[in-house]
């Protein structure tokens, strides 16, 4: 296998080389792109040093089967003509192609099948918010079919990416210190503080990132459910979490919801309240399941059950989503 990594320097790029390297994705050559100030920067992969080549409209991604690219919207669609060109199959990581009806959206857990087809040879990687909540949802769906999801995410600075990462680190530095704090990745100081905003207002009073999840979860589950979601910056660093009311057609047992979910693949169960076990982003962190607690009857609703989840933005939010979806395709090939 010929891999590339588009945006290797970034948060997302860096854990793919992690992960690629912890489930022995079977690399024979691989390939390292980004902008001209990560050009020249080297990372080792397997004990061997690989320097990072600037991404331009060339040859360089012939003969390469899978392409996992994160290195934002504008820069994918730029360039997938000329990653796609000789065939690579480009597992994108914005948000650029997400939506298109010609390219999968997929989740394996949720919707692997839909990568065998894909006009284009670009596969979409969900929004990391929507990534962990359809993970959950797909074995209740299972159960009887949902029809309305209300969720209130909490997201980790490492949505906004590694430098977002190092504001929070230096924020927390210069507050102990009494320096005046920096704020530059984000709308206000995230330290010590919670932001009601993730991405831009749409006309609906709704964030891009909302819309995300109203959007995304549809396509994946190939579902007429409807979400509707308050999306909040907190001081995590890379774990997101989520608080979730799902309504299903027919009312389901706590129990049989529990024992879904814990047989259910990419889904860990930390659920036992007499012993106040529950998923924390403290120590979901660089783990590959998304965490599962605090299941319980939503006394707003006899068909509602509620629950919380947690699980790692930069790993299954990301990089183990995108390597999945290649696995997936190489067990068929």
């Amino acid at each position: 296998m010929k891999v590339a990594i588009v945006g290797a320097s970034g948060a997302v790029g860096q854990e793919f080389l992690k992960v690629l390297e912890e489930r022995d994705f079977p690399v024979d050559e691989l390939l390292l792109f980004g902008s001209r100030r990560s050009a020249g920067r080297k990372y080792t992969f397997k004990g061997v040093d690989h320097e990072v080549r600037l991404l331009q409209h060339n040859d360089d991604f012939k003969n390469v089967d899978f392409a996992f690219t994160s290195a934002g919207a504008s820069t994918s669609r730029e360039f997938a003509e000329t990653i796609t060109r000789h065939g690579a199959i480009m597992i994108d990581n914005s948000s650029a192609f997400r939506m298109d009806e010609d390219v999968p959206l997929v989740v394996p857990e949720c919707n692997a099948e839909d990568a065998l087809t894909r006009p284009r040879n670009i596969i979409a990687n969900p929004n990391c918010t929507t990534i962990m909540m359809v993970v959950v949802l797909k074995p209740i769906e299972d159960l009887s079919h949902i029809t309305r999801i209300h969720v209130a995410s909490y997201q980790s600075a490492s949505g906004a990416g590694a430098q977002a990462m190092a504001e929070l680190r230096q924020q927390y530095r210069e507050i102990v210190e009494g320096k005046p704090v920096t704020v530059e990745k984000f709308a206000y100081q995230l330290a010590y503080n919670v932001i009601p905003q993730i991405d831009v207002f749409q006309d609906n009073g709704y964030t891009k990132e909302e819309m995300k999840m109203f959007n995304e979860t549809r396509k994946i589950l190939h579902s007429d459910v409807r979400c509707s979601a308050t999306c909040v910056r907190i001081s995590a660093l890379r774990s997101h979490s989520e608080a979730i009311w799902i309504e299903t057609e027919e009312p389901l047992e706590i129990a049989q919801v529990q024992k879904a979910l814990a047989s259910a693949p990419g889904i860990t169960l930390h659920d036992d309240p007499a012993t106040k076990t529950y998923p924390m982003p403290l120590y979901t962190g660089g783990k590959d399941d998304v965490f599962v607690g605090r299941v319980r009857k939503d006394l707003a609703n006899e068909n509602g059950i509620t629950l919380w989840l947690s699980g790692d933005q930069i790993k299954k939010g990301a990089a183990l989503n995108a390597v999945q979806i290649a696995e997936y395709l190489i067990d068929r090939l």
